[in-house]
C-alpha cells in the first residue's frame, strides 16, 4: 500500500515538474498585449493625442481601474459569472456548452471563460476543438502567472471593438469621443456587446443589431440593482447608439510624435498642456492660416511665465491645411528680425549705458562697412531710448549693441539658454541686433518669459518637472525693458500686455511676442521652405494672432506684471514714487475729466489706466483722464526706472 502511494506521489511530482517545464518552454505569447499604442495626456490627465500600435491598430492599454464598475459588472454577467472563482476554466460552462452542442448539432455557447477568451485574443486560431484545447491549457497558464485583475485588464485591452479598434479604451474614444471612465450604462453595455461580434454589431453599419445586443446586456438578470439601478437602466434602454465613429484624439500632434519617439509601448505620457486651451489655440491657428498668403504656415507657443510650463503648442499643421507636414515649426531655426532688440536695451539699462529717458540719435551712421537702415528708410533724429525701442528703430539698437559688444550680447543669450545660431565659423557681429542669427520660436518665448520673471532664465517645459531659474539680467533692467513694451494692440484686445514684433529680411519670418502677469506667448508665420513672403511683417501678420491668443487667456490679476518685478524704492526714501490722486479705494462721481497726479520718482512718468497709456507731456507729473463710464479702474504710474505706484478706484 505504501509502495502504491509512493508511486502515485512520484507520478504527481513528475506531472507537476513536466507541466512546469512545459510552461517555461512554451510560455503564453504576450506580444499582442505588449504591442499597444501610446497616449499623450494634458496636465489634468485628459487625452490629448493617441498614437496607434503596429499596423495601424488602435489598441490602448486599459486596466480595470480605467472603466466604471458597472461596465465590469456587465462584462462578468455577460461572459463569465464565476470569473473570480474558477482557475481559468469553468467546468460547468464547458459542460453546458457540450450539452447544447449535442442537442442542437451546432455551437450554441462556447463555454469560454474570460481567461480563455484572453488566450484566444493573444493567439487567434481557427475555431476548432483542437484550438479549444489549446485555449484551456493557455488559460491555466495565465491564471498561474497573473492575477484576476491583470487578466481582466488583458481582456479590456484586447477585446475587438470593430474595424481596427481593439480594447475598450480605444472603443470608447472612437464611438463616444471620450475616455471610458465616464461611460454611462448604455455606452458601457454597447462596448461589452461589441466584443462578441465586432463586425456584425458595428453601430455605424448595423445600428439596429447593435442596439438589440446592447439592450440584451442591459437586461441581463445577472446585472444587479447595485450595479445599474432601475432608473439608469430605463434611461439607457431608450438611448440611441452612435451612428458614426469619432476621430481619435489628435491634439498637439507634433509634440505627441516627439514625446512618443523612444517611449515604451503602452505609455501614458503626461504633459504640461491644457487640453481646452490647446484645442482653442489650434482652432485659432487654423482660422488664421486660411487668411495667410499661399504656402504660409503658422506656429504658436503659450506658456506660464513663472513655471515655464507650456500650456499650448501649435507646430504648424491644421486640419485640411497641412502646409508644414510633419515639421514642428516651433523648433525651426529662423531669423528673429527685430525681436531681440528688447534684450539689447535691457542689457544696456543694466550696464548703465543708457536709461529709458536717455536721448539717442537715429541718424545715418556707418559701423565700418555696415550701414543699417530703418524699415521705412527714414530717420527719427533725436529720440529717447524708450521711444526708440517702442518704434523698433534700427540705428539706435545697432549703436547700443556696438557699445555693449556683439560678443557680450551673444554671451548673454547663451547664458539665458538660447545661444544664437550662426553660420559655421562666423563670429557674433552687429547684424545680430536686426536678426542676423538663427533662433527658434521656443527659445524666443523662453527669452521673453525672462523679462517677466525678474531677469531669471529657464527653459520651457512640455512635461512636468522642476526648473532652476538662473538670474542672467538685473530685475530692474528686465522690468524696465518689459514695461516699455506695454501698449494696446493696434486692433484692440487685452490690456496690460507687453508685446514686440519682428520681421526678417524679405518677409521670410514674421514674429510677435507678448507677456502679461501670468503668461508669455509667441507667434511665428512664414513659409516652411524659407522662401520670402513679400510685404509680410510681424505687425501685419503675427501680431493679430498674438492678440487673439491673449484673448483666450484669463485676465491677469494685476498689470502690468512686468512692472511687478521692478524693485521699489525703500519706504524711507523721501523721493519715492507715489500717487497723490486718486487715493486707493477712491469713489468718484461720473462726469468730466479727472486729473491724475503723482509725486516722487524719476521723470519722465508714464500713466496707465487698466494698462492703456495716457497721453502726457514728458516733464509733467500729472495726466488728464475722462472715465468712459461707471465701473472699477486700475491707475498705474511708472517712472523712468520702472518703479510703479498704483491705485484702484470706482466711478459711479
Amino acid at each position: 500500500m505504501r509502495r502504491h502511494c509512493g508511486i502515485a506521489l512520484l507520478l504527481v511530482v513528475l506531472l507537476g515538474a513536466t507541466a512546469a517545464t512545459l510552461d517555461r518552454l512554451l510560455p503564453p505569447d504576450l506580444s499582442r498585449y505588449r504591442a499597444i499604442g501610446i497616449e499623450v495626456l494634458d496636465r489634468e490627465g485628459r487625452v490629448l493625442s493617441v498614437l496607434p500600435a503596429a499596423e495601424g491598430m488602435w489598441r490602448l492599454r486599459t486596466d480595470a481601474a480605467d472603466v466604471p464598475p458597472h461596465l465590469v459588472a456587465m462584462l462578468l454577467a455577460a461572459e463569465d459569472r464565476r470569473f473570480r472563482r474558477h482557475p481559468g476554466v469553468d467546468p460547468l460552462a464547458l459542460a453546458r456548452a457540450a450539452v447544447q452542442w449535442a442537442r442542437a448539432g451546432r455551437v450554441v455557447s462556447g463555454g469560454s471563460t474570460i481567461t480563455m477568451q484572453v488566450a484566444r485574443l493573444l493567439d487567434p486560431r481557427p475555431r476548432t476543438l483542437r484550438s479549444k484545447a489549446v485555449e484551456i491549457l493557455r488559460a491555466v497558464q495565465l491564471e498561474v502567472r497573473f492575477s484576476k485583475d491583470e487578466i481582466l485588464g488583458m481582456w479590456l485591452t484586447l477585446a475587438p471593438q470593430g474595424g481596427n479598434l481593439e480594447g475598450l479604451r480605444a472603443g470608447s474614444l472612437a464611438w463616444f469621443g471620450r475616455a471610458p471612465a465616464t461611460l454611462d450604462a448604455a455606452e458601457s453595455a454597447l462596448l461589452v456587446a461589441l466584443a462578441r461580434r465586432p463586425e456584425a454589431l458595428r453601430p455605424d453599419r448595423h445600428a439596429v443589431a447593435a442596439r438589440y445586443a446592447r439592450d440584451s446586456v442591459l437586461l441581463s438578470r445577472a446585472v444587479g440593482a447595485g450595479d445599474v439601478n432601475p432608473q439608469e437602466r430605463a434611461a439607457a434602454l431608450v438611448t440611441d447608439v452612435p451612428r458614426q465613429r469619432q476621430p481619435m484624439p489628435r491634439l498637439a500632434p507634433h509634440l505627441a510624435r516627439d514625446l512618443a519617439r523612444g517611449a515604451t509601448p503602452g505609455s501614458r505620457i503626461t504633459t504640461t498642456l491644457d487640453r481646452d486651451l490647446q484645442r482653442a489655440a489650434e482652432r485659432l491657428a487654423e482660422d488664421a492660416v486660411r487668411a495667410l498668403p499661399d504656402r504660409a504656415a503658422l506656429a504658436l507657443v503659450i506658456a506660464e511665465t513663472e513655471t515655464r510650463q507650456v500650456r499650448a503648442l501649435v507646430g504648424g499643421a491644421f486640419g485640411d491645411i497641412p502646409r508644414a507636414g510633419s515639421l514642428d515649426l516651433t523648433r525651426a531655426v529662423r531669423s528673429p528680425g527685430s525681436a531681440l532688440k528688447p534684450f539689447i536695451y535691457a542689457l544696456a539699462f543694466e550696464e548703465g549705458i543708457v536709461r529709458p529717458d536717455s536721448v539717442l540719435a537715429d541718424l545715418p551712421l556707418r559701423f565700418g562697412g555696415y550701414a543699417p537702415e530703418n524699415f521705412d528708410r527714414s530717420f527719427a533724429g533725436r529720440i529717447t531710448a524708450a521711444d526708440a525701442l517702442r518704434q523698433s528703430l534700427n540705428l539706435p539698437a545697432v549703436a547700443l549693441l556696438n557699445e555693449l559688444g556683439a560678443l557680450r550680447f551673444a554671451g548673454f543669450l547663451k547664458a539665458a539658454g538660447t545661444p544664437p545660431r550662426l553660420p559655421a565659423g562666423a563670429e557674433p557681429s552687429l547684424p545680430l541686433a536686426l536678426g542676423g542669427a538663427g533662433m527658434t520660436l521656443r527659445s524666443m518665448v523662453s527669452l521673453y518669459a525672462m523679462l517677466g520673471d525678474a531677469g531669471r532664465a529657464a527653459p520651457l517645459l512640455v512635461v512636468p518637472g522642476e526648473i532652476e531659474r538662473q538670474p542672467v539680467l538685473a530685475p530692474r533692467a528686465a522690468s524696465q525693458a518689459a514695461a516699455l513694451l506695454v501698449q494696446p494692440f493696434p486692433a484692440g484686445g487685452r490690456a496690460g500686455v507687453a508685446w514686440k514684433t519682428g520681421t526678417s529680411w524679405a518677409g521670410r519670418d514674421a514674429w510677435a511676442f507678448g507677456l502679461d502677469a501670468r503668461h508669455v506667448a509667441g507667434v511665428w508665420i512664414g513659409r516652411p521652405d524659407g522662401t520670402p513672403l513679400p510685404g509680410a511683417t510681424g505687425r501685419a501678420l503675427a501680431l493679430p494672432v498674438l492678440a487673439r491668443s491673449f484673448a483666450l487667456l484669463p485676465a491677469a490679476p494685476r498689470e502690468p506684471a512686468l512692472v511687478r518685478a521692478a524693485p521699489t524704492q525703500p519706504a524711507e526714501s523721501t523721493d519715492r514714487l507715489r500717487l497723490l490722486f486718486p487715493m486707493p479705494g477712491a469713489l468718484l462721481t461720473e462726469g468730466g475729466p479727472v486729473t491724475i497726479r503723482a509725486a516722487g520718482g524719476r521723470r519722465p512718468l508714464s500713466f496707465l489706466v487698466d494698462g492703456r497709456p495716457l497721453e502726457v507731456e514728458r516733464a509733467r507729473r500729472e495726466a488728464a483722464w475722462t472715465p468712459p463710464g461707471p465701473g472699477f479702474y486700475r491707475i498705474t504710474v511708472l517712472d523712468a526706472d520702472g518703479v510703479a505706484a498704483r491705485a484702484e478706484l470706482r466711478v459711479r
